[in-house]
């Protein structure tokens, strides 16, 4: 298991963290299996989306925070509800296969950390293993 060292710098963000998985990768010594990444935080998630066009980023943001405004009427005292809800909706997992070393992902997919309450120092856990 690797630990991936994240620093977000917006309180909404999608941070591309593909290469860095891409290294673990290629130190796990793993020829073919799977790759797993967990989000140890509760107002933080992970999701594979499109990376070759950065408005799509922009795009997800935008309409995560029409669903889920950052104030309304919530009863959480900490003042972020909004991020809280909207890391269950993306998740704290996320796997990738592995094919001669290399994460199998679509031409224009990247792995992305999603900050909801930033900016924070945040890390990402991940894990390999074979077939």
């Amino acid at each position: 298991m690797e630990k991936i060292n994240i620093r977000s710098s917006r309180q909404n963000e999608l941070i591309d963290i593909t290469e860095q998985l891409q290294r673990a990768a290629s130190r796990s010594k793993i020829k073919n299996g799977r790759c797993v990444v967990f989000v140890p935080h509760t107002t933080a998630g992970i999701t594979i989306n499109e990376n070759a066009d950065p408005s799509v980023r922009r795009d997800i943001l935008y309409e995560l925070d029409k669903i889920v405004p950052q104030q309304d009427n919530y009863s959480h005292s900490e003042g972020n509800s909004a991020a809280h809800i909207k890391a269950s909706l993306l998740g704290s997992s996320a796997m990738v296969f592995v094919k001669d070393s290399r994460l199998v992902l679509g031409r224009w997919q990247g792995v992305y950390f999603a900050e909801f309450d930033g900016p924070r120092n945040r890390e990402a856990w991940v894990q390999f293993s074979n077939q």
